[in-house]
């Protein structure tokens, strides 16, 4: 039965999805230390080059051959606290190297990874370097923050951490991060490739594991009926297919969905990659296997973009019936594949969705005074989504950033709630800042936030880290 669902990967479905963040082909290479991965997009196609500012042009004319390197290191001391008498409180050494070497549009690879070395607290006997953080082979695939080959779309290759991931159409993959597992470090992928009339996205969630891997595969209708267009993919049916194996990270219940999508683009006002776009779409997926496990959807996005502003919105309708639900690869599977948030003490693949309906909502929101020429200087990032469902569950989860002070100091603050309004609630919140000093080579930074534990007996134990401490690169 499951490679039937395979067989038919031959329709998908292009725009209406986005990530947490995209940049246009060409964008100049620009260090961040919070650097995320950014879904490409076949709109992407469309968009300039953008050009770097003066200093940053003589700093690529002066290296010549166009590659460029970066060293950094960031001490900090890390706290474990307990939640609700779970555990006992714990301190580390925080040392966190990293090397990145880029040639812009052909490679970006950054090496490095947190080492927790024990100060205080812990079991008697315990190792020097905190054991949860490697004590599986996925673990080890925190090494490599980033290798993008490539690095223009459609056609490029990316391993690293998924942060907010969403594939296309979103209707399986929606926002979901691969290190909601505090104790599970693990380094994803992301393929894509076009081959007129074809766009296809392939990812897997843990390149050293056998866990969440799937792909989707776009149409475009109108390139078949009438040839090759100026603007792709107007009309545009798509097949999307996702499986966990749930052999990494901790063993979790086999789990397979499906989904098919089309896109129209209803209104388009557009001078090259600037100006508004709306979209509708519509679709139907289920679980392979289970007959009455199925759910449909329909809804509009908007899409506007000029020099200073990027915005991208999505509200759709929904119906779930006999399980299945749209996005249930999300923010919280890492911690749902174990046990689902609510009264049910069930893992995902073994849980019963209530039969109902809901309306979802995204909203992707970028600003930045001078302009967007870089993905990381932005004066102001807003990333939301949200939905309600009509039996009276809500889930939320969004992400805050702005820059201040000529962009030396740059503060975030997020957060997830699964199933608010429910028994068993989750609630999860973060926050960072970081403050560049002396010419800024020299940085301060914090962090905090609420954490999620798997356990043996499935019940997620709370807990709660903080972080402070000085950093140095020569990015500045």
């Amino acid at each position: 039965m499951f490679m039937r669902w395979v067989v038919v990967l031959l329709w998908v479905f292009p725009r209406v999805g986005w990530a947490e963040e995209r940049a246009a082909p060409g964008d100049p290479v620009a260090w961040d230390e919070d650097l995320v991965f950014l879904e490409p997009d076949v709109d992407e196609l469309l968009e300039p080059v953008v050009e770097a500012d003066e200093d940053e042009q003589e700093e690529a004319s002066a290296s010549g051959s166009g590659w460029a390197s970066r060293l950094s290191l960031e001490t900090t001391t890390w706290m474990l606290l307990p939640r609700r008498g779970a555990g006992t409180e714990e301190g580390f050494l925080q040392v966190h190297p990293r090397l990145e070497v880029v040639n812009p549009g052909l490679l970006q690879l950054e090496l490095g990874a947190p080492v927790r070395l024990g100060l205080w607290g812990g079991a008697a006997g315990a190792s020097l370097v905190r054991k949860e953080d490697w004590d599986e082979l996925s673990d080890w695939g925190q090494v490599v923050q980033t290798l993008m080959v490539g690095g223009d779309a459609p056609n490029f290759v990316w391993v690293g951490t998924l942060k907010s991931y969403t594939l296309l159409s979103g209707h399986l993959v929606r926002r979901y991060n691969n290190r909601g597992n505090p104790d599970y470090n693990p380094a994803g992928a992301v393929v894509t490739g076009m081959l007129r009339p074809l766009y296809v996205e392939a990812f897997a969630s843990d390149i050293l594991g056998a866990r969440l891997m799937g792909a989707e595969v776009v149409l475009d209708v109108r390139h078949i009926l009438l040839g090759r267009q100026p603007y792709p993919m107007k009309y545009a049916l798509s097949f999307s297919v996702v499986h966990d194996w749930g052999e990494a990270g901790g063993t979790s219940e086999p789990l397979t969905l499906a989904h098919l999508d089309g896109t129209a683009i209803l209104v388009s006002h557009r001078q090259g990659p600037r100006g508004f776009e709306l979209q509708a779409n519509v679709g139907w997926g289920g679980r392979p296997g289970e007959g009455g496990a199925w759910g449909a959807v329909a809804g509009l996005g908007a899409d506007y973009l000029s020099s200073t502003v990027d915005m991208r919105a999505r509200l759709e309708a929904r119906l779930q019936r006999g399980g299945f639900r749209q996005g249930a690869f999300g923010p919280d599977y890492e911690l749902a594949r174990f046990r689902v948030a609510g009264p049910d003490a069930v893992p995902q693949a073994d849980a019963s969705f209530r039969d109902g309906a809901s309306v979802h909502g995204e909203v992707l929101f970028h600003w930045d005074a001078e302009n967007l020429s870089f993905l990381w200087r932005r004066h102001f990032r807003l990333s939301m989504g949200a939905e309600v469902f009509t039996w009276g569950r809500v889930d939320v989860d969004g992400r805050l950033e702005t820059q201040l002070f000529h962009r030396n100091l740059s503060v975030g603050v997020g957060g997830l709630v699964v199933g608010a309004g429910q028994p068993g609630a989750r609630y999860l919140v973060s926050g960072d800042a970081r403050w560049r000093l002396l010419g800024g080579m020299l940085y301060a930074v914090g962090q905090g936030g609420t954490l999620l534990f798997p356990t043996a007996e499935g019940t997620p134990r709370p807990g709660a880290f903080a972080s402070v401490g000085l950093g140095v690169d020569n990015a500045r």
